[in-house]
């Protein structure tokens, strides 16, 4: 089959939650890891698809596409024999919206201060805005732990949707924080749930993951 959309990411990268779904839905893609360390993603042939220079980008119908969340977002609709998407009008689908956006505005801008707290803060408050961040992303894991154990199994309840890969995605990022999202025990076993599905190991397959499998 040929593939249906591009996808420029890198291992491990924001665009790990994207390329899962593509995976697990079954979507024919092709992939194009960028080498981040070497540049890749700041090359003039990239910035034409990504001026921010970012990773992800997907081109689909020969456009290019990014933000991480948006591309979730994208497919899920544009696919939806992958059940991906809850229902038009459903409480589970304005869940479904409120955590995407609440992932993709609170959560990660949080995580991209504790990687590089110099880029908000300046050299010498890094690390006040690193510890402000860690805080930010425990309080965020007390919510998610807290309406998972309540309304679970999943983010929208009980069918998955595209809005678990991103929180996984995320989740993932802390397994090197001094409290990673497995130290929540409502966390540990959505993210071994998760982990479960066969597209997971395919998906760490196809980066070159080893850590948290």
């Amino acid at each position: 089959m040929a593939a249906s959309c591009v996808l420029y990411t890198a291992p491990g990268a924001a665009g790990l939650c994207v390329h899962w779904l593509l995976i697990d839905a079954g979507i024919a893609h092709e992939l194009r890891l960028l080498d981040l360390a070497a540049g890749q993603h700041k090359a003039p042939d990239y910035l034409a698809l990504n001026p921010n220079g970012l990773v992800p980008t997907l081109v689909i119908d020969a456009q290019p596409v990014y933000e991480a969340a948006a591309l979730l977002l994208l497919l899920a609709e544009r696919h939806p024999e992958a059940a991906l998407r809850p229902a038009r009008g459903s409480r589970a689908e304005a869940l479904y919206l409120q955590w995407t956006l609440q992932l993709a505005t609170t959560l990660m801008p949080a995580f991209r201060n504790w990687f590089y707290p110099h880029e908000a803060a300046g050299e010498e408050a890094a690390a006040r805005a690193k510890e402000v961040a860690r805080l930010r992303i425990e309080a965020a894991f007390d919510r998610l732990d807290a309406h998972l154990a309540a309304h679970g199994p999943y983010v929208c309840g009980e069918a998955i949707s595209a809005v678990d890969f991103l929180a996984t995605m995320l989740m993932r990022w802390s397994r090197n924080m001094p409290k990673p999202a497995t130290s929540w025990p409502t966390l540990s076993g959505y993210i071994a749930r998760m982990k479960a599905r066969p597209s997971f190991t395919v998906l760490y397959e196809r980066e070159g993951l080893t850590e948290w499998a």
